[in-house]
């Protein structure tokens, strides 16, 4: 969470490789570190300001985790933004992200 509430790619970059698959509502599911970086970077410009904070984890095993999490921020041009979100992740034995997949309770806003 530090890493993305950095809001700094860069800090991104450690996580992901070729073979990392995410998805991230409204969009498609994408594969590879650098299409991912690069939906982060647009993720970034929507926003004034983000905070992510995670409420709880729970380890299902074999590397993979769920994560509830809570957003706050304020999107441009529309004010501010609260969601709540689960996310399912898994990752490779060296530490990196195979898959990640969120699932947002309210996505009124990214309409």
């Amino acid at each position: 969470m530090e890493d993305l509430n950095s809001l700094k790619v860069e800090n991104l970059q450690k996580w992901f490789n070729e073979e990392s698959k995410i998805w991230i509502p409204p969009a498609k599911e994408i594969q590879g570190g650098g299409r991912i970086l690069a939906m982060f970077r647009a993720i970034f410009r929507k926003y004034e300001s983000i905070n992510w904070r995670e409420s709880e984890i729970f380890d299902l095993g074999k590397g993979k985790y769920f994560y509830e999490t809570i957003s706050i921020g304020n999107l441009r041009g529309k004010g501010i933004y609260t969601n709540n979100i689960c996310t399912v992740i898994s990752f490779t034995d060296c530490g990196k992200i195979k898959s990640l997949s969120d699932y947002f309770k309210d996505t009124s806003s990214f309409s």
